[in-house]
């Protein structure tokens, strides 16, 4: 592995496909050897330079712009080049075939997924936080989520976690102390305001974890199923949510028989909006394919819409079929009951319902605030920074191991042992979100995501 990422690489760095300009971008100890055979003259550093691109036999592939980055004041922290041509797909893989021959002697290959944001971090250009949020601000749905990817790439996420890291450093220099000279007559801990200094550390840590949890729901946004009895309006009300016409409408029951998804965004959260089959007994095998489906989706989801139809919640046939459906949803999914065809029915009450019309749009601003609100979102956080599942996850270890920090510490000397075990858990679960304590393995499925090219 160490041989490998010593080797030098190259890679198309723009999307595939025609477009007005592509890069090709080089990296490692093969670059003045491109430069000479490539641009056929030395280049400034950091300065772009028009110039012809050419062949192995003087013929010029195209014309654009070079420019060079030498180590370490590049992205990846290597010498880098990069040559800015037309964009039209041709050229391009000329070109990085071009570079490949001239840097064949170096060893130069092509570039893996993610590999050159690896070196970035490997070279300590980036940490793996911000590493991430390269590839999430590429993928960024919503401008809110942009945004939050770009604070994290600027770097306030991982300041976030180092401030946690260093008081937690310090609070483990205290007790590691303790423990080293239980002879001395000052009791280092009370003296140090350890305890307070952990209620402190605790109180931050859940600061950051709301923050994180934000974040992460601008990245992820949450999967949302609208699920019920046929005719009940849900693909009126998908259509409606996404002011679009996905799913076909008719009178007739069981016209969806596949779900249908698409993403909309409520105050900058992404939420992936499914449309299903109506539930119920069908001898149809096709319909019956598509409530199975249906029922796969609910599984998953985050978050069920339960449709009922007002105009016949007073059915007996229709509130039985409804009673068999809710017995069969997940316990561990969250379940909004939404009442729909209120503009049919106004004067109908509807207990424990949302209320709303997916024909007119009365209450579908309601509803998107409870979807919100079931999902933990809160309104207009300017601070948050984009986050990743594991980054939860690893904040929610440490909120454990500080927890129970904070347990042994009210035992006193005999549990101290026990206590400075915990606080070394915790800086290694923080650590992982910066790379500085991760696992080779958790860093190979991270940058494979990642385009080749970045």
């Amino acid at each position: 592995m160490l041989s490998r990422l010593d080797q030098p690489i190259a890679a198309i760095a723009t999307a595939p496909g025609r477009g007005a300009v592509g890069i090709v971008r080089v990296s490692g100890k093969a670059v003045a050897a491109v430069i000479d055979a490539v641009c056929g003259r030395a280049l400034k550093p950091r300065e772009a330079t028009f110039l012809s691109f050419k062949s192995a036999d003087a013929s010029v592939i195209d014309q654009g712009l070079a420019i060079h980055f030498p180590a370490p004041h590049s992205y990846t922290g290597e010498d880098v080049l990069e040559l800015q041509a037309h964009g039209g797909p041709v050229v391009l893989q000329l070109l990085l075939a071009r570079c490949l021959q001239a840097g064949a002697a170096m060893g130069l290959r092509v570039a893996e997924p993610g590999e050159f944001t690896r070196r970035a971090f490997l070279n300590d250009k980036l940490d793996l936080a911000q590493a991430e949020a390269v590839a999430d601000l590429i993928d960024a749905s919503t401008e809110a989520a942009a945004r939050s990817a770009s604070r994290s790439l600027a770097g306030e996420f991982s300041n976030e976690i180092h401030t946690l890291r260093d008081a937690l450093v310090n609070l483990r220099m205290l007790v590691e102390a303790t423990l080293d000279f239980p002879e001395e007559e000052i009791d280092f801990l009370k003296k140090a305001d350890a305890e307070g200094q952990l209620e402190r550390l605790q109180a931050n840590v859940q600061r950051v974890l709301q923050r994180a949890q934000q974040g992460a729901l601008l990245r992820e946004g949450i999967q949302v199923v609208i699920a019920g009895q046929p005719n009940a309006g849900k693909s009126s009300l998908l259509n409606a949510l996404a002011g679009a016409e996905l799913a076909i409408v008719t009178p007739i029951a069981g016209t969806t028989r596949d779900v249908v998804s698409e993403q909309i965004q409520v105050e900058g959260v992404p939420l992936h909006v499914v449309d299903t089959a109506g539930l119920r007994e069908s001898g149809d095998e096709v319909e019956r394919i598509g409530i199975e489906r249906a029922w796969g989706r609910i599984e998953k989801a985050d978050a069920v819409l339960f449709l009922h139809d007002l105009t016949r919640v007073n059915d007996a046939d229709y509130k039985a079929a409804d009673v068999t459906i809710r017995a069969k949803l997940p316990a561990d999914v969250e379940i909004i009951h939404v009442g729909n065809k209120m503009d049919a029915a106004p004067g109908e009450l509807a207990a424990g319902m949302l209320r709303v019309s997916a024909k007119t749009g009365e209450g579908l601003d309601t509803l998107r605030k409870k979807l919100l609100e079931t999902a933990g979102w809160q309104a207009a956080p300017e601070g948050v920074f984009i986050a990743r599942e594991r980054h939860v996850q690893a904040l929610r270890r440490v909120e454990n191991h500080l927890m129970e920090a904070a347990a042994q510490l009210a035992r006193q000397a005999q549990a101290l042992d026990l206590l400075a075990e915990e606080l070394r858990l915790a800086q290694n679960a923080l650590s992982e979100i910066t790379g500085e304590f991760s696992a080779d393995d958790l860093l190979g499925v991270i940058f494979s995501r990642f385009c080749i090219g970045k």
